[in-house]
């Protein structure tokens, strides 16, 4: 049984080899393929489109530059209700001026009444004409040599200011500080944070005369354009008329 074994197993192992040698013969080789590339572009067909590209990004504005604001200055002059003459040359009242601020290009002014003028003071007064609720103006009164302590300031302008009155007694939040300019000017400087709207107020004596410039906002529009609004406020001072000739 040993040696039929034996036999048996070197059969199987010969056709084994004869199948494995059958099978790793080589195969015939497959014919190369040619790879298909499309043909070139005319060079001024490329030229031409690599220009227009380039076109289209100068001529697209950054969005940053295109959403900066700019800004001119307003001279104003603080005139009497028996002097005023509404509507002004901004630079006729250049040399006369009392008092300066910014306000951003495309923002329209409001003519103030010779009766508003006399009642509560209005000098000027800028809106944007996207949300007119969103505005600079200035007050002043006159028979001020000195300011009163600040927190007795604010209220007493409320007096003649309906809507700053109601936006104070609603107020969530209600700031003030004072600095002093490098002339050693006094200013208070006071934050309202109303329910409905945010408000901005400086106020100073010169000439005696009480000075108080508001900038104003619906929440909105401040939540949107506090940056803006901050600089309009800040921006205001008073200054020296310019001597006559």
């Amino acid at each position: 049984m040993a040696t039929l074994f034996a036999a048996s197993a070197v059969l199987s192992a010969t056709t084994a080899g004869a199948a494995s040698t059958a099978t790793t013969s080589p195969a015939h080789p497959r014919p190369l393929i040619k790879p298909h590339f499309p043909p070139p572009k005319p060079l001024s067909t490329t030229l031409a489109a690599t220009a227009a590209a380039a076109s289209l990004l100068l001529s697209s504005p950054s969005p940053s530059l295109a959403d900066s604001p700019t800004f001119h200055l307003y001279y104003g002059t603080a005139a009497s209700a028996a002097n005023y003459g509404g509507y002004g040359g901004n630079e006729s009242k250049k040399d006369s001026a009392e008092y300066i601020y910014e306000v951003p290009d495309g923002w329209k002014e409001r003519l103030i009444s010779k009766v508003e003028k006399g009642t509560n003071g209005t000098d000027s007064e800028f809106y944007n004409p996207k949300k007119r609720a969103e505005r600079v103006y200035l007050t002043f009164l006159p028979g001020f040599p000195a300011l009163a302590p600040v927190d007795a300031v604010l209220s007493n302008l409320a007096l003649s200011d309906v809507d700053l009155q109601d936006q104070i007694t609603g107020a969530e939040a209600v700031r003030s500080e004072e600095r002093r300019d490098d002339k050693g000017q006094l200013y208070y400087a006071y934050e309202i944070e109303g329910a409905g709207a945010h408000s901005l107020v400086s106020v100073t004596c010169a000439r005696t005369k009480l000075y108080a410039h508001f900038v104003s906002a619906p929440n909105p529009e401040w939540n949107r354009d506090q940056d803006t609004l901050r600089r309009l406020h800040e921006s205001f001072k008073t200054i020296d008329p310019a001597p006559s000739s």
